[in-house]
């Protein structure tokens, strides 16, 4: 299988992900307190132990992108990654890198992520992360906050988690 059709086929789980009862399959809303960020109520996290090797990779993936470390965040991209944001869609790791990863790194560099909430699911190979967030920044002197939401869908392969599918969506808070 090509790198082209595995996306597709992994794109198209994180789709039907919704409606399979193991993908969502519900454990006490305490069990995963222990994973909680510093910062995030225990009850904002809802994420499975099997699933924090692939939450670990989202995580380094903001940290290295926030820090402008390129590498890292190709590293972390499966060569075929698909990116959605605004409306628009980058279709590989090198397009992305290429184009946004400049200008997503440098508007990240000055801002401060809080998170909210965040889910993972994982169904063998493959985990979805949601998380939810306040972006604190400072555009033209002035305090902006942006309410974001990120999915991320990754694979496991030889090399470790791999992130294959991101979209992100976001607006100025009110």
């Amino acid at each position: 299988m090509n790198t082209k059709t595995m996306t597709r086929s992994l794109l198209l789980a994180a789709l039907i992900a919704p409606f399979s009862l193991q993908a969502f399959a519900q454990t006490k809303p305490d069990a995963h307190a222990q994973h909680a960020k510093p910062g995030v109520a225990a009850s904002a996290m809802d994420v499975p132990q099997d699933a924090l090797p692939a939450v670990e990779i989202v995580d380094q993936f903001g940290k290295a992108l926030a820090s402008g470390d390129l590498k890292t965040v190709g590293d972390l991209l499966d060569p075929a990654v698909l990116i959605l944001e605004s409306g628009g869609a980058e279709r590989s790791r090198d397009e992305y890198l290429g184009h946004h990863a400049i200008a997503d790194a440098a508007f990240l560099k000055g801002a401060h992520q809080q998170i909210k909430r965040r889910i993972a699911r994982i169904s063998g190979e493959t985990t979805w992360v949601g998380t939810e967030s306040e972006l604190h920044a400072t555009k033209d002197g002035k305090a902006t906050t942006t309410l974001s939401t990120e999915t991320m869908v990754l694979n496991r392969t030889p090399q470790g988690w791999r992130i294959v599918h991101i979209h992100w969506s976001s607006r100025t808070k009110r």
